[in-house]
């Protein structure tokens, strides 16, 4: 008789229950891990509310952390030691088509056809659960001391990097974060260890408190003053250097792109909802050189740069943990997740 886990699964809107499903066993190359801690996402708290249709039932969890609890046939044990602290890659990359070959593994066209992986009853990412059979290449070690829970930012922190990347933050180039939630604050940190200076537009004055303590150098109040108008004012007249926009609304990506200097980098970070058209002159668009990008998902650098970030210590999210709950509180855990005030809640196990 197969062995059992427990998992906190979605089964309607807003409604997790703790469930009883088969526990994986790693086959021939492949790792069992037992996850620690597990972070709720947007996208998570999106299918908890039925605003992201999923069919349900779902296991959701795709920011997790946690130790090798034991390996396959072929699986190198010097190399992925039992008890070894981890974070996993869950995003589903084939690995062979034409963007995976670029190294572009984020903008994988097979990303959301079936693959071979894990294999229950239940659909989702899976971290949400206390164990997950994952590939060797999607593991990445974390030094043995460093907590579950700041591990289980590798993923969040990994997408911040990608967007750090498509931007360019160069030495001295200043730059603007809209939104000061947890992902603008990821990129307040990631800008300063580029040298930046960074300036924060945020309408919550609890947040913007929050920015000045991540390492922002301004933050302003958009409903106070225009946003425009304030951040050509900062930077003589110019307009920024890069702008991270971190919100999900349409009008804020427009602002972002008036706010760019020329040769600007706008990276339009967020998923908008609802998704809108903005205007943009072309001619401008000609006559700037600006660059409007996105940044969506981390290809494996980007994964393999956050570890190291967090490994090192260089991004210490201690300050984005709002709380943590015992996987058995699932319920408490995304209900707290879900209110507008909040960081990152973590779900653990034992």
């Amino acid at each position: 008789m197969s062995e059992k886990m427990k998992a906190a699964v979605i089964t309607d809107e807003r409604k997790v229950e703790i469930l009883e499903i088969e526990k994986p066993v790693p086959r021939e190359g492949e790792i069992l891990v037992k996850i620690k801690a597990c972070a709720l996402c947007t996208w998570e708290q999106r299918t908890f509310l039925k605003i992201t249709k999923m069919p349900l039932p779902f296991l959701g969890g795709h920011e997790m952390a946690g130790v090798i609890e034991s390996v396959g046939e072929g699986v190198d044990e010097e190399e992925f030691p039992i008890g070894q602290r981890v974070a996993v890659r869950s995003f589903n990359s084939c690995g062979r088509c034409y963007y995976c070959r670029q190294g572009k593994e984020n903008l994988c066209i097979n990303a959301h056809k079936p693959q071979p992986g894990p294999r229950r009853e239940i659909g989702g990412p899976g971290g949400l659960g206390q164990y997950l059979v994952v590939k060797p290449q999607d593991i990445f070690k974390l030094p043995n001391d460093l907590p579950f829970e700041y591990g289980a930012f590798t993923e969040p922190l990994a997408c911040v990097v990608n967007s750090m990347e498509q931007a360019q933050v160069k030495l001295g180039n200043d730059v603007v974060i809209i939104g000061a939630g947890i992902m603008g604050l990821l990129h307040v940190m990631v800008s300063k260890l580029r040298g930046a200076r960074v300036i924060v537009s945020e309408p919550d004055p609890v947040r913007r408190e929050k920015a000045k303590e991540a390492g922002a150098d301004i933050t302003i109040n958009p409903l106070e003053e225009n946003f425009v108008e304030k951040i050509k004012s900062l930077t003589e007249g110019r307009g920024a250097d890069v702008i991270f926009n971190t919100t999900a609304i349409a009008k804020i990506a427009e602002e972002a792109v008036q706010g760019l200097g020329k040769t600007g980098r706008v990276i339009m970070y967020s998923s908008i909802h609802p998704d809108e058209p903005i205007s943009v002159s072309p001619n401008w668009i000609h006559n700037t050189q600006v660059v409007i990008t996105g940044a969506v998902s981390p290809p494996v650098e980007a994964f393999h740069t956050s570890s190291i970030l967090l490994s090192k210590g260089l991004v210490v999210p201690d300050k984005l943990i709002s709380a943590k709950f015992p996987l058995e509180e699932a319920q408490k855990a995304f209900e707290e997740a879900i209110k507008p005030d909040t960081y990152r809640i973590v779900v653990m196990n034992e």
